[in-house]
């Protein structure tokens, strides 16, 4: 009696996103692989959800002071996107543009975001890869005048999250 429905809901807890910060002083970047991201195909929802103390820099003091003093982790654990991919579609192995919109919390704070990205199929899996800019000021980041110059006052947020088949 019932029909066969296609897959709808693809997740991943190993979603990659980075982080860059482009100043005259000093790059720095930051990696989290520990990213759950869960992609509603019939609705073209999208959630993603990450720990702030789970991203990776390259020297532990920069981690030590992102996670203490700017991001205040301990009070703020999570960074959370909701939203929706737009004219998903049918989705094949070639890369297709689409346009995401939907709304970014961090440290408490929730703001708009809109950015297009490259989603495909390939195998079971629904790869996204995109990035977007972040204002520092908009999530109330404080930033120590001393350091000032070594961070960027708009932030590169790129991600790449491979989604498999939610059972």
């Amino acid at each position: 009696m019932g029909l066969a429905h296609g897959q709808e809901k693809y997740i991943t807890k190993q979603g990659y996103i980075s982080f860059f910060s482009h100043s005259p002083v000093e790059d720095i970047k930051a990696d989290n692989n520990q990213v759950l991201s869960i992609i509603d195909t019939s609705s073209g929802q999208i959630a993603v959800s990450l720990l702030i103390q789970s991203f990776i820099f390259e020297k532990s003091l920069m981690q030590e002071h992102f996670n203490e003093n700017y991001m205040e982790s301990h009070k703020y654990p999570k960074a959370v996107f909701k939203g929706k991919i737009q004219d998903l579609g049918d989705l094949t192995a070639d890369n297709k543009k689409v346009s995401i919109t939907g709304e970014l919390t961090i440290r408490g704070i929730t703001k708009p975001i809109e950015t297009t990205a490259e989603i495909k199929k390939m195998d079971d899996s629904i790869i996204l890869n995109g990035d977007f800019l972040v204002e520092v000021k908009d999530y109330n980041i404080k930033i120590p005048s001393i350091v000032a110059n070594n961070i960027a006052k708009t932030i590169k947020v790129s991600f790449e999250l491979v989604h498999q088949p939610y059972n």
